[in-house]
């Protein structure tokens, strides 16, 4: 028996053997004729700033102007405060100390000079028992000077050493104020000059005087630890002039010693 002829499958392009296509040809359909594909959306436009409004602008303007004057009236003030006035805060109220101090070693007894009390001047303020074997003298403590005691320091029955400070008094009908001038400003000070005095202990009211002495030195001197330069370490340091003013109007305000002041002392 004779076989008979042989056919060989048809391939067919872009399929299978059995002659089924693929659509692998229009994947793309969705694409447009060109073959480029749709671009996407255009990204959303940034907004316009916010403009500043007029009248913002204005008030800005206007507080730019204030702030300029206010600096220049600032600046202005102290420049004419410098050329009429020597100011200073670096000042407290004073007055002539009178210490009473014990004239021996011993006991104190009879103590009579309390804060607060009148002085008078050779005044007998109590008296120190000397110890001794058998007798005990007593020595009489005098006050050197009229005054008001503002410190008590002494205690009835204590034992005390000579020249211990056994009070302190003041004379305040004779106060006046302790002002320290920088050595760069005392040159514009001389005694005889009108002074404001502005005492912090009653603000509001205005208190005259007049320079009465300078110092001839600076504070630091007449410490009891002056400042020494031999080291190797000086650093520069403006120093301080005592000037002693007068006080024309207390008006019995109750003005001590110690209480903080600010003085301008007028040049002219």
């Amino acid at each position: 028996m004779s076989e008979g002829p042989i056919t060989e499958p048809v391939k067919v392009s872009n399929g299978s053997a059995d002659g089924r296509g693929t659509d692998a040809g229009n994947t793309n359909a969705g694409n447009d004729d060109s073959g480029t594909t749709k671009p996407a959306d255009d990204a959303a436009e940034p907004k316009p700033k916010r403009q500043m409004s007029r009248g913002t602008r204005i008030a800005l303007v206007v507080i730019l102007v204030i702030a300029v004057l206010a600096g220049g009236g600032v600046t202005a003030w102290y420049f004419i405060d410098a050329q009429n006035y020597v100011s200073t805060d670096n000042a407290q109220i004073d007055g002539d100390r009178i210490s009473v101090n014990a004239p021996t070693s011993g006991t104190v007894i009879d103590w009579q000079a309390t804060e607060g009390s009148q002085l008078r001047q050779d005044q007998v303020v109590g008296r120190i028992r000397i110890q001794g074997a058998f007798v005990q003298p007593e020595m009489a403590v005098r006050a050197p000077g009229d005054g008001t005691v503002a410190v008590n320091n002494a205690v009835e029955g204590t034992y005390v050493t000579a020249g211990t400070e056994l009070a302190i008094a003041y004379d305040f009908s004779n106060i006046y104020v302790t002002a320290r001038v920088d050595e760069t400003d005392i040159d514009d000070v001389r005694p005889g000059q009108v002074v404001d005095i502005d005492v912090d202990a009653f603000p509001g009211h205005e208190f005259r005087g007049t320079v009465r002495e300078v110092q001839g030195g600076a504070a630091g001197v007449f410490s009891v630890f002056p400042e020494s330069n031999t080291s190797g370490n000086f650093q520069k340091v403006t120093q301080v002039i005592p000037v002693k003013i007068s006080i024309e109007n207390p008006e019995g305000l109750g003005i001590v010693p110690g209480m903080n002041v600010t003085v301008n002392i007028h040049k002219n």
